[in-house]
């Protein structure tokens, strides 16, 4: 069973939203576009987490997702996009139920230098704003990498199964 649907309630936004079910499980997708301005983010990541939420990818953990995502959606803005009108931010979202949720952030920026942003990292300068971003998604997700020379995060959370230590 499939079935598409889309999102009106924030006319600068686009979304699809996906289920695909099959005899062994079940796939929530989620593929949206949002403005980069920073007033897009909280009324995106309301839908988005509830989503989540029903999704039950991850119970338990989506204090974190929900933090990294909106990190994630902060730096697209501000420094991959920079707040310009005519540029979007680009969402991708893949939820399998009781195992794990995957996120694919991509802004319309040039990039960075991921290693030279890493070296400034909130453990080597408190003080400094730059890469703090980058270490809470790190903190929170079990996988994030960048890709297309620095304008596309890749984020996964897998539910973690056994006694927690």
């Amino acid at each position: 069973m499939r079935e598409m649907r889309s999102l009106r309630e924030a006319a600068d936004s686009q979304a699809r939203f996906s289920r695909k079910d099959s005899i062994s499980s079940s796939v929530l997708e989620i593929d949206s576009w949002m403005p980069s301005k920073l007033q897009a983010i909280s009324p995106l990541m309301e839908r988005l987490m509830r989503l989540v939420e029903r999704s039950r990818s991850v119970p338990g953990e989506e204090f974190g997702v929900e933090l990294a995502l909106r990190e994630a959606l902060v730096n697209a803005v501000v420094h991959g996009n920079r707040e310009h009108r005519e540029t979007k931010v680009h969402i991708r979202c893949r939820c399998w139920p009781g195992k794990e949720i995957s996120i694919v952030v991509t802004d319309q920026g040039k990039g960075f230098d991921f290693e030279k942003t890493a070296g400034h990292t909130v453990m080597s300068d408190p003080c400094s704003e730059q890469g703090r971003g980058i270490q809470l998604m790190k903190a929170y997700m079990d996988i994030v990498h960048f890709e297309r020379g620095g304008s596309e995060v890749h984020m996964r959370k897998r539910l973690r199964t056994g006694p927690r230590s």
